[in-house]
């Protein structure tokens, strides 16, 4: 298989600034934050550092770490992405209310929906992939096990004027909801999987990247029949293989045939043009 990288370059809400010594310092919207990168395992290409907010210690999905924030930045601020708009904010498990390296796997979405078959976005988080399949007219079913991240996900919908979008908004496990909607027969034209390492539900269902993904892929396969037109799952545990992802997606696909391509995303530096790897992909298309 050939590896694709998927890149995303600076944009006016935007930037990653520079990087390096295991840190990146990035602009969100007016301000400027740092934050752990273990990637980054070059020389930053400047000293001006300045931030508006710095996370420091623990970086893994159970939350530990911190926060330093200027006693000048706001709780929260707009901003675009993908042709929506959001709210960002430093949140406690050190990221900023969204992920802009998605942005291409957005564009996918978006491309390939507005047809009779819904969008399922798996993990949806605070919404934007929802939000872009739901500009072009598609039914789009939102599934996190957060209810918190459910209803930033609808204050999201509100500032981009889409309240009314036909977005089904579900609580639930994800493994849950997939299970139910395949013994129901459902099918969908595209499925968006952006699975946290470490998980736990709403009723206190413990998610594992490595031993959850597989299955749930198999069963996301099976939501594809006689639709699908793409699957893309996403993972931001470091020690996990693009190519062992797209394996993954290879079974879970096989009854449907298709193609497979696994990947890496990373961010563009606005100076240098360094690119820094952020997360691994694979994607399936008929």
């Amino acid at each position: 298989m050939i590896i694709e990288a998927l890149e995303v370059a600076p944009s006016a809400d935007f930037a990653l600034l520079d990087c390096g010594h295991g840190r990146k310092l990035e602009r969100c919207g007016p301000y400027r934050f740092i934050r752990p990168e273990p990637q980054a395992m070059w020389a930053p290409g400047c000293d001006d550092w300045q931030a508006d907010g710095v996370f420091t210690g623990g970086s893994d999905e159970e939350g530990g770490g911190r926060w330093s924030l200027s006693p000048t930045l706001p709780d929260r601020w707009p901003i675009g992405q993908g042709g929506v708009r959001l709210w960002a904010m430093p949140t406690p498990f050190r990221h900023l209310g969204f992920f802009p390296d998605m942005a291409p796997h957005w564009a996918a979405l978006a491309r390939v929906s507005g047809t009779d078959a819904p969008v399922l976005n798996l993990f949806g988080y605070t919404g934007v992939a929802s939000l872009v399949a739901a500009t072009t007219g598609a039914e789009v079913v939102h599934v996190d096990a957060s209810r918190k991240a459910v209803a930033l996900a609808r204050e999201n919908a509100r500032l981009s004027g889409l309240e009314d979008a036909p977005i089904r908004w579900i609580v639930e496990d994800a493994r849950k909801f997939v299970a139910r909607e395949v013994r129901r027969g459902r099918r969908y034209g595209a499925i968006l999987v952006d699975p946290p390492k470490y998980g736990r539900g709403p009723d206190g269902e413990v998610w594992t990247l490595e031993t959850d993904l597989a299955p749930l892929l198999s069963a996301c396969g099976q939501l594809l029949e006689g639709k699908g037109r793409l699957m893309i799952v996403t993972s931001y545990a470091v020690r996990l293989s693009a190519l062992a992802l797209a394996g993954a997606l290879v079974d879970a696909t096989a009854q449907i045939g298709g193609c497979v391509t696994p990947g890496e995303m990373a961010l563009r530096e606005e100076g240098r043009g360094r690119l820094l790897p952020t997360a691994i992909f694979a994607r399936w298309t008929p």
